[in-house]
């Protein structure tokens, strides 16, 4: 192998670790890659602003579907799927930020299946976005056509979540498979951490698993979705502006709105990934390297934020649905109050009942003394 510079470093393959066997020489200091406890920080406070935010809006959207709204069209079937997609991710968030800053505690289990929430989250939700813009497609641009077609086509909408959801899963588990749990020893013999991701026994496997969940990544969970969404969604402008309706602005800001958001999350993100992985096999410099993961780290929070948005986005901005939001917030206002009332009612019952018993045994100690 060649001589390394000091701000050059080979990988192990195996790990994706730096290779300590073919360290750089002596005198040149060793690359550490280990994130800066600033920004450790900072990224633990994003996420926990995101997993507040997403919590809560996915919630309200499942809350408002199985309460208030029955799913009576396509897109409402598809817009309940993506809530609980992302519901799965903004659980698993906060399990994920405890896990990386305690060695994962939880162990081997947990790493798996934590670090495959976001697979299934990506590759269900994007596609499931895509199905919806499928169908405003069909319901817009296709109106007269599909009218018959759409109602009956209800039915099939759950087999068609069906299906992304085992597609989804299908696509996450070679993450799930090859993710385990490792000791990091970085310059010294004592394990510094533990750290949850992809390893392998061979090479080869390594290198072929490490260039296949990226790509199908960036292709299924992020450039197909994104043509489906560029397609439809201009064809629909295009609908919307031809017709003579005083909503049309309003429409095409809309769906310019979505699709602007969908680019601005998850763009940087995969960008940073397709850098990221045409680097895997090259010595890489170190300074560079640090720089690559710092910017991958702040693109993958703003992914992380589609989650708050898609809520938003898909179902608050619906006149019908905020309706049904109002009636969900006056409806917990009453049962809050209610509750409050029926507290305050039995308490003052059970003061009156132990007033009246004291009075009661008063009165009863003054006849026998009078007696």
């Amino acid at each position: 192998m060649e001589t390394l510079g000091c701000d050059n470093f080979p990988l192990d393959y195996k790990n994706f670790t730096l290779d300590y066997e073919n360290f750089p020489p002596e005198g040149c200091e060793p690359c550490n890659l280990d994130p800066n406890p600033v920004d450790v920080v900072t990224e633990t406070y994003i996420h926990s602003i995101i997993c507040a935010c997403g919590l809560m809006g996915n919630t309200l959207v499942i809350a408002t579907y199985m309460f208030y709204k029955r799913a009576k069209t396509m897109t409402d079937v598809y817009l309940f799927n993506v809530a609980v997609a992302d519901l799965i991710f903004v659980l698993a968030l906060p399990l994920i930020i405890y896990n990386e800053q305690n060695s994962w505690a939880m162990g081997s289990v947990a790493c798996k299946v934590l670090r495959s929430a976001y697979s299934i989250n990506l590759y269900s939700g994007m596609l499931l976005l895509a199905c919806v813009s499928g169908d405003r497609y069909v319901a817009i641009v296709q109106a007269r056509r599909s009218f018959g077609a759409r109602s009956r086509a209800l039915t099939y909408s759950r087999l068609i979540c069906s299906a992304v959801w085992v597609l989804a899963v299908a696509l996450t588990l070679p993450t799930l498979l090859y993710t385990k749990l490792f000791e990091d020893f970085n310059l010294g013999e004592e394990p510094a951490s533990v750290i949850c991701q992809m390893s392998f026994n061979e090479t080869e496997t390594a290198k072929l698993i490490k260039v296949v969940v990226p790509t199908l990544q960036m292709a299924i969970g992020f450039l197909l979705p994104l043509l489906v969404m560029v397609f439809c969604y201009s064809c629909i402008v295009g609908t919307l502006l031809r017709a003579q309706s005083s909503q049309r602005h309003k429409a095409v800001r809309v769906v310019l709105a979505v699709v602007v958001v969908f680019i601005i999350c998850h763009l940087p993100y995969n960008a940073a990934l397709l850098n990221q992985t045409l680097s895997l096999f090259k010595e890489r410099s170190c300074t560079l390297e640090k720089i690559k993961l710092k910017v991958l780290a702040i693109s993958r929070s703003v992914a992380y934020l589609h989650c708050c948005l898609n809520p938003i986005l898909y179902a608050f901005i619906g006149v019908k649905f905020r309706s049904h939001f109002r009636q969900i917030m006056v409806d917990l206002w009453c049962f809050s109050k209610k509750y409050i009332y029926s507290a305050h009612t039995s308490r003052a019952t059970s003061d009156i009942f132990i007033s009246g018993r004291v009075s009661s045994e008063g009165s009863n100690h003054f006849t026998s003394f009078s007696a």
